[in-house]
């Protein structure tokens, strides 16, 4: 008989804080891919002996922010601790962090994973300082501190994910819920959110936890996150066919060669040698400061989608579509506001709009891209008023995605022929030039009549009112019946 597994995941998020200074001390943040290495330092980020570190508030608010988005509650009281390990981009040859009291616990998110709705439960989400880059040049590694003691915000998830689409969701799910909040920019590519998931197999159906689960380190990218928890649930399922269990170890992947690599045994809890930081007193959390961080919550994507469908008509896809990305959704909300018909906005962002974002070599973000809102409406509303049409309207889109030329001005020359007259003529001069086509059409291949109108298109350079030339095929053509 053969055995179905179904995999066990847990994810865990680090998000670098967007503060001024860092967790502890006041040396600024600054984009470590950008600055000079060793320039954003000092002696308590550096782990110098006799120094003490100061909580930064703004790390604090920053993480109840995303704890009560996350359905979290917010502890009132919670303590820093020191994680001792060793390495070489740890100054201090520990991390402080938080362990048995954190700073939210207990929450959820919702994810749609095809034609479902799951809940994530969040166990918890504590603050911590990141660790600094190590740099290898030449065979030799070189350790840059500007990112030590950065303010880190850990999320943990309950092993709910059964799936890698559930994973990946999730994983969206997050990081739009942070860049809505404004506590975090989303560029995976500079480091600043990372994910680790923790992965086991189970026999399907069964309800008990695996005794073992393995951990991908230091994923930077939502692609790598799939592609990997893909890969490693299949080695566990090779494993266990072959009557074997996998080892409780720390993984690695490999983007370039699209494999696992097995870096070290798996830490648990007590290895770390976790102790309440000594230089800083328990966090007290009042009530009302709670309150007080509830009532700043801006709308999340959850809400602005339910918003778009009520408000605007979208279907839910379409609203989901706009809302996973803040920008996105700010570039549709501002063209709305100028105008626009929702709906007709929505088709052509994520449509013609996508397309040549994505088309673009790089692929650009909407932040970058050279059409306003305001030249969107614009179009649209040319479209709408039967100026241009549709063909037309997909040109001029590109041209001032390529150049940011003003609409008006390219659409000089380029308004759709209406007359009635003038197209009979065109109408009757394709039918005239093309008799072997037009036979086949009486003989029953309605088909060709397409290949007129795409003649009669081509005739006036795209300009043509498409309806007014059906009309006039189906009139002139059934003359010769």
């Amino acid at each position: 008989m053969t055995t179905t597994y179904e995999p066990v995941i847990g994810l865990e998020v680090h998000a670098e804080l967007l503060t001024a200074s860092k967790m502890f001390c006041r040396c600024a943040v600054v984009d470590s891919t950008q600055a000079e290495p060793n320039t954003c330092v000092c002696e308590v980020c550096a782990g110098m002996p006799g120094v003490l570190p100061v909580i930064n508030k703004q790390a604090v608010e920053y993480a109840m922010m995303v704890g009560l988005a996350l359905n979290c509650e917010i502890a009132p009281e919670n303590q820093f601790a020191r994680k001792s390990y060793f390495y070489p981009d740890l100054p201090k040859g520990y991390q402080i962090s938080q362990y048995d009291k954190p700073l939210a616990i207990e929450g959820w998110v919702e994810v749609e994973a095809g034609d479902t709705v799951e809940r994530i439960r969040v166990r918890r989400a504590h603050l911590e300082e990141d660790t600094g880059k190590l740099e290898h040049v030449n065979g030799h590694s070189l350790v840059d501190l500007n990112r030590a003691g950065v303010p880190l915000l850990e999320i943990v998830s309950e092993p709910d994910i059964h799936s890698v689409e559930t994973l990946e969701a999730y994983a969206r799910k997050l990081r739009a819920i942070l860049v809505y909040l404004g506590v975090n920019h989303g560029d995976m590519s500079k480091g600043v959110l990372r994910f680790e998931s923790n992965i086991s197999v189970r026999p399907a159906g069964s309800d008990d936890l695996p005794a073992y689960r393995t951990e991908i380190k230091n994923l930077n990218s939502i692609r790598s996150l799939r592609e990997s928890g893909r890969a490693e649930i299949e080695r566990q399922i090779g494993l266990l066919e072959k009557g074997e269990t996998p080892s409780q170890v720390t993984l690695g992947w490999s983007e370039a060669g699209g494999e696992l690599v097995i870096q070290r045994s798996k830490e648990y809890a007590h290895d770390y040698r976790y102790f309440p930081e000594p230089d800083l007193p328990p966090l007290v959390v009042s009530r009302e400061w709670v309150e007080a961080i509830r009532q700043r919550l801006p709308e999340l994507p959850d809400a602005k989608r339910e918003r778009f469908v009520t408000e605007h008509g979208l279907s839910p896809y379409d609203a989901g579509v706009l809302v996973a990305d803040k920008a996105t959704a700010g570039y549709y909300e501002e063209a709305v506001e100028g105008g626009g018909d929702p709906k007709t906005l929505a088709n052509w962002i994520t449509g013609e709009l996508f397309g040549l974002m994505n088309a673009a070599d790089p692929p650009v973000g909407i932040e970058a891209v050279k059409v306003t809102p305001a030249a969107l409406v614009e179009l649209t509303q040319l479209v709408a008023a039967g100026t241009i049409n549709n063909n037309v309207a997909k040109g001029i889109l590109g041209e001032v995605f390529k150049s940011g030329k003003p609409v008006s001005e390219l659409v000089k020359g380029k308004e759709q022929i209406s007359d009635a007259a003038q197209l009979g003529e065109v109408v009757a001069q394709i039918i005239a030039d093309n008799p072997e086509e037009v036979q086949a059409y009486l003989d029953g291949n309605e088909k060709v009549a397409k290949w007129m109108m795409g003649q009669v298109m081509k005739a006036t350079r795209g300009q043509a009112n498409a309806q007014v030339v059906l009309d006039l095929l189906d009139e002139q053509l059934a003359a010769l019946k």
